[in-house]
């Protein structure tokens, strides 16, 4: 079972503790990321790592990048006033595309891409710096790769990026996972980016025995690459899944859930339910 925060994985194994018969352990409640830094020191050699690595957060991030600053090779993201003054700006960068599961050969690939779609009768200067801005940003985000390995680091975007990494390279390492996790729960999945999903669907995989729970309406991470595409991608992915629609409350007076239900309309088109063409209802009552 995976959720997002440690106050979340706390009160489900509560509950499943007192569920489930006396003696049962072969069980795992915790949030994605420590669930992937478990996995990630279990397999380190198979990766390269240290079992030892360190996982940095924000402020080791920036300190670390400021301190090996010369390393970037910056023009661009390098104001002659203020140096450093992108620095925060860069590693935000950098953690969606981990977000998004984009590797720095991804970025290169994309820049090229972009580069091989000018036309060089028509483009312009505009174009061209924004091709070498491009560039420079794919170039900062393979030094800083770098320079985490050289620390023996990760930060929070590279333990999902290292296990989808893996996964894809250790075959055997995921189907021992598989036989781990027979069943997989995922909590908040309207909150999931794109690499935990991949993670999810790697481990659930053949048989996909996985449960999601969700309401787009309660998504609070977009700024973090949460979506609600991975929700409509669910359905696709798994068509033959059940939807149960859970519209009791235990909270509130009606008038209330009435008023509520009636400003999350404001939202539309962009809801599931306002996309469903009328299969899902969420009014509670």
């Amino acid at each position: 079972a995976l959720t997002f925060t440690e106050k979340a994985a706390a009160e489900m194994e509560e509950r499943v503790d007192l569920l489930l018969p006396m003696g049962y352990l072969d069980l795992s409640i915790s949030t994605f990321h420590s669930f992937c830094e478990t996995l990630l020191r279990d397999y380190a050699v198979e990766l390269g790592l240290s079992r030892n690595f360190k996982v940095l957060s924000e402020i080791d991030a920036w300190l670390l990048a400021r301190q090996e600053f010369e390393q970037f090779d910056l023009k661009y993201y390098r104001p002659l006033g203020n140096p450093t003054k992108y620095i925060r700006s860069l590693l935000t960068h950098f953690s969606r595309l981990k977000d998004e599961a984009n590797t720095p050969e991804a970025y290169f690939d994309f820049v090229e891409n972009q580069r091989a779609n000018l036309d060089s009768a028509t483009s312009d200067d505009a174009a061209n710096q924004e091709i070498e801005r491009l560039q420079e940003l794919a170039n900062a985000y393979h030094i800083y790769q770098q320079i985490l390995a050289a620390h023996d680091a990760l930060d929070f975007g590279d333990l999902l990026m290292f296990v989808i990494k893996l996964f894809n390279e250790r075959p055997k390492i995921l189907n021992q996972i598989r036989e781990q996790f027979k069943h997989v729960l995922v909590d908040e999945f309207q909150d999931t980016n794109v690499a935990q999903y991949i993670i999810i669907k790697m481990i659930a995989a053949p048989k996909n025995n996985i449960t999601i729970v969700g309401d787009d309406d309660q998504s609070i991470y977009k700024f973090r690459g949460a979506s609600l595409a991975n929700i409509l991608q669910f359905e696709s992915d798994y068509p033959n899944s059940k939807q149960i629609v859970l519209t009791n409350n235990y909270r509130s007076v009606q008038s209330v859930l009435d008023h509520a239900y009636k400003f999350i309309q404001e939202n539309n088109p962009n809801r599931l339910e306002a996309q469903s063409n009328g299969k899902l209802v969420k009014q509670l009552k």
